[in-house]
């Protein structure tokens, strides 16, 4: 079983190929707002990479979000439209479960965090479990305070990991019981979508491209700005 995927719901763009040996070629890149552009390309790269043919590949895996609308929404339609083509099923995975995989070894409790613009953060907690990570409650949006707020009622050892942490680190800081991940570990990861892909392939746990469901947790700023407007 041979896994494509797909992953463009922040900053970054990237995609991976892998299956039971594990991830065989994955690339990632950061350049504005070009993941349409880039993400064609990158499919490409991986496939050579991993000396592959498309017709090998047997599901087709997305990030979901929560994440930035446009790149969201181009990396999501790019998978479904390759999954539609292959005739292949998809999986989907969250971003903040694709930036908390990669820390799953860490005894402390995980916050996963990711920019969500607008002086906001998308977040949720994670434990270790035997295999993996389990994640704690529902993820949600809200400003870097509100978050940090909940981190410090968890009254225990956390590891922040994401760009969201990152960037709102004075923020966070303020409790000592908290570490901040590298920045080599701030956007989800292609290579881990493959991983958490394949164990849920293992599981069948499929969708049909038609039944695909994004992970928004507000509004676009669009339709916010439009709303706005028509409250005027």
């Amino acid at each position: 079983m041979l896994i494509l995927g797909v992953e463009s719901a922040t900053n970054q763009v990237g995609c991976a190929i892998g299956g039971h040996e594990g991830v065989l070629a994955s690339t990632h890149s950061a350049r504005g707002k070009q993941h349409a552009e880039m993400l064609a390309p990158q499919i490409d790269f991986v496939r050579k990479q991993a000396r592959i043919s498309l017709d090998e590949i047997s599901v087709v895996a997305v990030d979901l979000g929560p994440g930035l609308y446009t790149g969201l929404r181009v990396g999501i339609t790019t998978a479904i439209s390759m999954a539609f083509g292959l005739g292949v099923p998809m999986i989907g995975v969250t971003s903040l479960d694709l930036v908390a995989f990669p820390v799953r070894f860490t005894s402390k409790l995980i916050m996963a965090t990711l920019d969500a613009r607008r002086g906001e953060v998308f977040y949720a907690f994670y434990r270790q479990v035997p295999g993996g990570i389990q994640r704690l409650g529902e993820q949600k949006v809200g400003t870097p305070e509100q978050a940090a707020s909940e981190l410090q009622a968890q009254g225990s050892d956390a590891l922040l990991v994401g760009d969201g942490a990152i960037k709102y680190e004075a923020t966070f800081r303020q409790d000592r019981r908290t570490e901040i991940a590298e920045q080599g570990l701030a956007y989800p990861s292609a290579a881990s979508l493959v991983q958490l892909a394949h164990a849920q392939a293992l599981r069948e746990e499929f969708v049909q491209p038609w039944d695909l469901k994004p992970v928004y947790l507000r509004l676009p700023d669009a339709e916010i700005n439009w709303n706005v407007r028509g409250d005027q």
